[in-house]
């Protein structure tokens, strides 16, 4: 079975609001989807889960974060019904190609390291403009051009190319697939 997490909206807003502050400046959507791309894919080596839980695709300029792209572009998410209501709440719609935080989410779903993964992917690669972030996320080997469309990436995958071997991806699976059951539980709680 796939490795699958879940999406959580609060968070993602956060980890996205995150970003915008400490570019201090509203930013090109496509920067800012490469930059939470890059931090969940940091995480997935780092710590083994993803700061957003996320759904990967390989789009034509590069892996993006399935949901939030919904998201930022103002498209609901169906198995989310409020993921964006609470996206909208914060983070502006396009506006020239850019988004700005409207107002600050804070950081109460976010950890220490999801922070310090989050300042530590600004400061390598926040500078870059939107077409450099692009072709740095064109090298990762999980990316596969898909002509025009859309491709998934596998989680595993992405693990395996992080650098997780074999034994940790499959006690990554256990932990997700104990998390999502969990969330199933207390979501008719």
């Amino acid at each position: 079975m796939a490795i699958k997490f879940k999406l959580h909206p609060q968070k993602a807003v956060e980890v996205a609001a995150m970003f915008l502050k400490l570019h201090e400046q509203p930013m090109h959507h496509l920067g800012l989807l490469k930059l939470l791309y890059m931090a969940d894919r940091s995480s997935l080596g780092k710590l083994g889960t993803p700061v957003t839980g996320d759904f990967y695709v390989s789009m034509p300029k590069g892996p993006v974060l399935s949901g939030v792209y919904d998201l930022i572009k103002r498209q609901a998410i169906p198995e989310i019904s409020e993921a964006l209501t609470i996206w909208s709440e914060y983070v502006s719609p396009i506006q020239n190609h850019k988004v700005r935080l409207l107002s600050d989410p804070g950081t109460d779903e976010l950890c220490e390291n999801d922070e310090d993964i989050i300042h530590e992917v600004y400061s390598k690669r926040g500078h870059l403009d939107r077409f450099e972030l692009v072709e740095i996320t064109h090298q990762f080997p999980e990316w596969q051009d898909p002509h025009g469309s859309s491709i998934p990436i596998k989680v595993e995958d992405i693990l395996k190319y992080v650098g997780k071997k074999p034994k940790e991806i499959e006690a990554i699976q256990r932990d997700a697939e104990h998390e999502l059951y969990l969330d199933r539980i207390l979501s008719y709680a």
